[in-house]
């Protein structure tokens, strides 16, 4: 929003609305004027602060011009002319340059002889003028700063340095002592608040009188600026956070505990809370922390206590409920802050645990009438999802009356919970239907609509009974719509779920009516729609009446739709070709498709052949969906980028560097990003396009050990290539020259070793990936076994606070866990529309058939989870879930290394006394094949 517009309602224009820049850049020579005029300065330099403040556009050498001018007002001793000087620099320093020039009349006023207003303040303006280089220079100042007994400057110099941080690292930790000091501080009884920064100042300003401070808010700065020193080193983190909950556990303000400020303690907090989360065996600990924390006296504190217990992973339910008492008691304060914060603190654990929300029923009943309405809708949908079926109505009620007195931004929070409420209680979609379907006639804007839209297509898609009467309902609403979006959506679903009803030319009437009225992007959606009653109705009239449409749409006047128009009345008489591009709802994986095209592109002998569509892998357009709205499967911060590599040195071993900035982008998939890394390591690049890698890393160590190391393996079309990666969980120890030696269990010569590519440098919590290459000596041979796996390595000790290192060293090695070659790790997961016709079509001479008893599976689930694992393939047709308990058959389909397609079935029946008993099946155009994938399972 631009500041400066003019509020016509109002009629205030503000003393600034008129302010040019040009006109306040020559009003500038008044800083040049004697003797200096401290009102008419500061009144400039208002104005220069809100040009500034509005992103007015200021040139280099206007800014250094500037800057310069308003340098000289450092002659003038007035007060608060000086604090409007400081902060003018602060602004200009970013744009202007040559500003390091002022560092000499800051560092004058931070002396100590200097006013307690001017140190602070120039300790702030200096931070912004100098950089990492600069640094040591002023260290004195800062350190000293630090400890002052006045709290604005000690508060000053630590929020300084927390900024100065990122580029100052290894100077700023050397003043972990002085800031320890600074937390451990005894108040004293007349020291400088920043409320003082608001008083009036006498224009001779000769003197400056601080007034009594109780906040303490020095300790909450010093405890952020320690703990960013120190967030490296897990111990230390848990020490500092032991030494000040110590003694200061009880009561707020009192005299025996180290903190004093709330808000510190709600940063201690945070840190425990974090510790928690990552080292289980601190969790015991810092929970009875966090519980004696929720009886201090400070609210702000208890309640951070209370929702950092409410967010500990894999809670239970007795761990919640002192946390859960303490919002009880909130709900009922007369602060409006409060009762919002411990709903809205509820109102997220309730989806996780509603049980332990439920006594809080009655206290958030009371909250429905609440004045404040985002306190009353938090209530609300909390209370359903907590409630039970019987209150369903009752809510429903109270909903509908204060659903025109809450913004947009709420109602779609309690829409998502009435969808929530629905799939939990399906015997009540016909009243929830009907509140969806009235809200959706309301005023509302796009966000709004498409949550309630999302709602009933999730009733249509997990409810079947309200199927016909939520069609019924959006058909009504594509009526009126006027978000395109939406519209189109809406005639995609008419167009899947219309035909499968009893009475699906019920439909066609709403859908065809977009042809008429709307813009060309619905016309087009309409058509699709249309197209698919035409293919999937059996009826000969339907299929009449829809080619007499469709003819229809052939005048119309964009191209689009005549296209579309033209292509379905093909299909429709076209019954193989129909069910190939109407019916079959599977889509290429687009990453995967990108990967194989510019492999395709950038190697030039394979432009002597065309591009092989066949070898990118299908989806279904669920998956394809799930695949971009699921989290990713382990911390992809850990994948390097990976740097050029040098030559392979005498001892076989390469170096590349690592980075821990390579976060990759969310949604491509992790074969991708593997592909991209390997393809700029030339050794491997050689070896061709990447198969196959590994879905998940393989954990060779447990999670607490010194060096933890996991592994990938990446299939090649001729050679495997192994990729560990390591983390130095050690932080007085620095890495060098880490490699792998693998050895295989047995040694039949089908695997010969390339070479070894290892990690250069391992520093203290940067995970770094050493690849270990193996050639197949015979590639119609497919090679199984495992291979024991040491770690060897260059140690140097190191400065835990700094990172640097030794110059010597001495060699270790370090044994890990085996890693394994299956035959999985031979076959890419593919999905196929049609299993059926695909089996037909592969026909019975590559087939293979046995049956085994699976002993140990103690459902069928289980044992679909364990082949779909054992075979690295791609469940199809909905078969990967059992719907029955006793019978099941399991659909797998996959590319085996190659390019040679397999297909298995799998029969399986369950008995609770024989376990599962199943007949695998696997066709393939190699009858070897199949075998090699049936001997998996022996």
């Amino acid at each position: 929003m631009n500041l400066s517009k003019k509020d016509e309602d109002s009629g205030d224009l503000g003393i600034f609305y008129h302010l040019d820049k040009s006109t306040v850049l020559q009003e500038a020579r008044v800083f040049n004027e004697t003797p200096i005029v401290p009102r008419k300065c500061r009144l400039l330099l208002t104005k220069i602060i809100y040009l500034l403040y509005l992103g007015e556009p200021m040139a280099t050498t206007e800014a250094t011009e500037l800057f310069f001018s308003v340098t000289k007002l450092f002659q003038s001793k007035d007060i608060a002319l000086r604090q409007m000087v400081y902060l003018v620099i602060k602004e200009l320093s970013t744009i202007a340059e040559d500003v390091i020039m002022v560092t000499s009349s800051l560092m004058k006023d931070m002396q100590p002889k200097s006013e307690v207003i001017y140190r602070a303040n120039a300790i702030r303006a200096l931070c912004k003028v100098i950089d990492a280089s600069m640094l040591p220079s002023v260290e004195r100042f800062l350190k000293a700063a630090i400890v002052d007994k006045t709290p604005s400057i000690s508060s000053a110099a630590m929020v300084s340095s927390y900024h100065l941080f990122p580029a100052g690292k290894d100077v700023i930790k050397r003043w972990a002592n002085e800031v320890n000091e600074a937390i451990n501080s005894k108040p004293s009884s007349i020291v400088g608040t920043a409320s003082s920064y608001l008083t009036s100042f006498s224009s001779s300003g000769s003197s400056y009188n601080s007034q009594p401070s109780s906040s303490n808010i020095s300790q909450y700065h010093a405890l952020g600026l320690l703990y960013m020193i120190r967030q490296h080193d897990r111990m230390a983190v848990t020490k500092l956070i032991q030494q000040l909950a110590g003694s200061g556990r009880g009561t707020f303000g009192s005299s025996s505990g180290i903190l004093r400020n709330s808000f510190a303690y709600c940063l201690l907090i945070r840190y425990a809370a974090k510790i928690l989360d990552e080292d289980p065996n601190s969790r015991q600990q810092m929970y009875d922390l966090l519980e004696v924390w929720l009886r201090h006296k400070s609210d702000i504190v208890s309640f951070e206590s209370a929702k950092a217990i409410c967010n500990i992973k894999d809670v239970t339910s007795k761990e919640l409920y002192p946390a859960v008492n303490v919002l009880q008691l909130f709900l009922s304060s007369p602060k409006s802050t409060l009762r919002f914060a411990a709903i809205r603190t509820l109102n997220k654990l309730a989806m996780v645990h509603p049980t332990a929300v439920q006594p809080c029923n009655l206290d958030m009943e009371t909250l429905i009438t609440d004045q404040n309405r985002s306190v009353a809708t938090f209530a609300i949908t909390t209370l359903l999802k907590t409630g039970n079926e019987a209150s369903v109505d009752r809510l429903m009620k109270q909903i509908t009356g204060f659903m025109s007195e809450i913004s947009d931004e709420f109602k779609v929070i309690v829409v998502d919970a009435i969808r929530s409420l629905c799939l939990k209680f399906p015997t009540k979609q016909v009243v929830m239907l009907s509140f969806l379907s009235g809200v959706l006639r309301d005023e509302g804007g796009y966000e709004f609509k498409r949550a309630v839209v999302e709602a009933i297509f999730d009733l249509v898609k997990f409810i079947p009974e309200s199927k016909e009467a939520a069609l019924a309902h959006l058909c009504e609403f594509i009526e009126d719509c006027e978000f395109t979006k939406l519209s189109v959506r809406v005639l995609h679903l008419l167009g899947v779920e219309g035909p499968k009803t009893a009475t699906p030319t019920k439909y066609i009437r709403y859908i065809y009516n977009r042809v008429i009225l709307e813009n060309s992007i619905v016309r087009a959606a309409a058509v699709s729609a249309l197209a698919k009653f035409g293919v999937s109705v059996e009826d000969p009239e339907v299929k009449k009446s829809i080619k007499v449409l469709l003819t229809r749409c052939l005048d119309d006047n964009d191209d689009e739709v005549r296209d579309r128009a033209i292509l379905f009345l093909k299909l429709i008489d076209d019954k193989e070709c129909a069910e190939k591009y109407v019916k079959d709802d599977s889509t290429y994986s687009l990453a995967a498709l990108e990967r194989q095209l510019v492999q395709y592109v950038s190697n030039p002998e394979s432009s002597e052949k065309p591009f092989d569509l066949s070898a990118v892998p299908k989806i279904t357009k669920a998956q394809a969906e799930a695949e971009n709205l699921k989290p990713r499967s382990f911390d992809l911060a850990s994948i390097q980028t990976i740097g050029t590599s040098s030559a392979i040195a005498s001892t076989g071993a390469t170096a590349i560097s690592t980075s821990r900035d390579a976060t990759p982008t969310p949604g491509v998939d992790q074969q991708q990003i593997y592909s991209q890394q390997l393809e700029q390591i030339p050794e491997i690049a050689a070896f061709g396009p990447l198969f196959k890698s590994s879905i998940k890393p393989v954990d060779l160590t447990e999670s607490e050990t010194e060096y933890v190391v996991s592994c990938v393996k990446h299939m090649f079309k001729e050679h495997i290539v192994f990729q560990f990666i390591v983390t130095n969980t050690l932080n007085d120890q620095l890495l060098e020259n880490v490699t792998v030696v693998m050895q295989p269990e047995s040694d039949d010569g089908s695997l010969v070793e390339e070479f070894v590519i290892a990690a250069a440098k391992l520093p203290y919590d940067q995970p770094g990936s050493v690849y270990v290459a193996f050639k197949r000596t015979n590639p119609e041979e497919y090679a199984l076994g495992s291979f024991s796996n040491t770690l060897k390595f260059l140690v140097k000790d190191c400065d835990p606070s700094t990172g640097e290192a030794d110059e010597g060293g001495y060699d270790d090695e370090y044994l890990v866990e085996d890693i394994e070659i299956v035959t999985g790790d031979y076959i890419l997961p593919t999905y196929i529309s049609d299993f059926s016709s695909a089996w037909d079509d592969m026909g019975k001479d590559g087939e293979v058939v046995e049956t085994f008893a699976l002993t140990a599976s103690k459902s069928l689930k289980a044992a679909c989870a364990t082949l779909i694992e054992l075979l690295g393939m791609s469940p199809v047709e909905n078969s990967g879930t059992p719907t029955s308990s006793s019978v099941h058959t399991l659909m797998l389909s996959g590319t085996f290394l190659g390019g040679i397609k397999l297909l298995a079935k799998n029969r399986m029946t369950f008995a609770p006394s024989s376990g599962v008993t199943m007949e695998l099946s696997v066709r393939s155009s190699s009858e070897e094949i199949s075998r090699i994938v049936i001997g998996a399972v022996v």
